[in-house]
């Protein structure tokens, strides 16, 4: 018996409360999905339904069952797109940034990647943004083959590269003071600072606060994954922000030069033993590279 399939049947009728409906709703024809779930009852040894002239009732046990089928169902379904996703991605080189990587640095980064694959037939490369936390869980799991994360950042027992400073400019409210000559970074006072949040890098996040208050800003923060968010923030007059693309020009948000002690500090991390050296070579230039 397929119970799989039986259990279908069953959450097609529960569902549709009535048997040819469900029978058109599988592209099938009634009486086999009648024995079908008579062959499903017969086999748990209780009722699911019952039948009468205004259709098809649940029954106490049915009721019950219902929700477990579902969750089995659904649990199938998942471990076949799993498995249809491991059978595509075969040889592909899996890769994981931050989202505060620009789109043109990501972009970069998949191009040399793809370029120094092993494979050259294949030459797949899969690149998934996320915090620098997932990041350094999916590299320890072996989901991805390395990742550009934050630094600081714990990272267990996995290999890391050098820490590398990618430049970043400020992003602040044409209306407000601070963009109208370069002034220091007290002159954001009265203005939030939209970033990511705590969760997605508590070290990373405590040496921006840090360096902030350093220089005479102690500011409330925003959560922003990116720089669609972090954008949205400034240019409501609500925040200022940091961001990687050089050449960001949107309304309502000028743009200037953060300086070094802002920079986003960076590393590379993989787990030995180690994913291609000229896959990792090729990542860390491309993260140097400068539009």
């Amino acid at each position: 018996m397929d119970l799989l399939r039986h259990l279908r049947f069953f959450v097609a009728v529960a569902e549709e409360g009535h048997f040819g409906h469900a029978a058109d709703r599988l592209g099938m024809t009634q009486p086999p999905l009648s024995q079908g779930v008579q062959r499903l009852e017969a086999r748990l040894g209780v009722t699911l339904l019952t039948r009468g002239s205004r259709g098809v009732r649940l029954t106490t046990a049915g009721a019950e069952l219902l929700p477990r089928a579902r969750a089995l169902l659904d649990g199938a379904d998942q471990f076949e797109d799993e498995a249809r996703r491991q059978r595509e991605n075969r040889g592909a080189v899996r890769v994981g940034v931050i989202p505060a990587l620009s789109d043109w640095q990501v972009a970069a980064i998949t191009a040399a990647v793809r370029a120094a694959a092993p494979d050259p037939t294949a030459r797949t490369v899969i690149t998934s943004t996320a915090a620098t936390v997932e990041l350094v869980d999916a590299v320890t799991a072996g989901r991805l083959d390395c990742a550009a994360v934050h630094h600081p950042a714990l990272v267990g027992a996995l290999a890391a590269g050098p820490v590398l400073k990618i430049p970043r400019w400020l992003l602040v409210p044409t209306d407000h003071p601070a963009a109208r000559r370069k002034q220091s970074i007290r002159a954001l006072r009265g203005l939030a600072c939209a970033t990511a949040p705590r969760s997605h890098g508590t070290a990373a996040f405590d040496l921006l606060a840090d360096t902030l208050r350093s220089k005479g800003l102690d500011p409330d923060f925003l959560p922003a994954a990116g720089d669609r968010d972090a954008v949205t923030a400034v240019a409501a007059g609500r925040a200022f922000a940091l961001t990687t693309d050089s050449s960001l020009a949107v309304p309502g948000v000028v743009s200037l030069s953060a300086g070094e002690d802002l920079a986003l500090r960076v590393r590379l991390i993989w787990q030995e033993p180690a994913s291609p050296e000229d896959v990792r070579t090729a990542f860390e230039t491309a993260l140097r590279r400068q539009r």
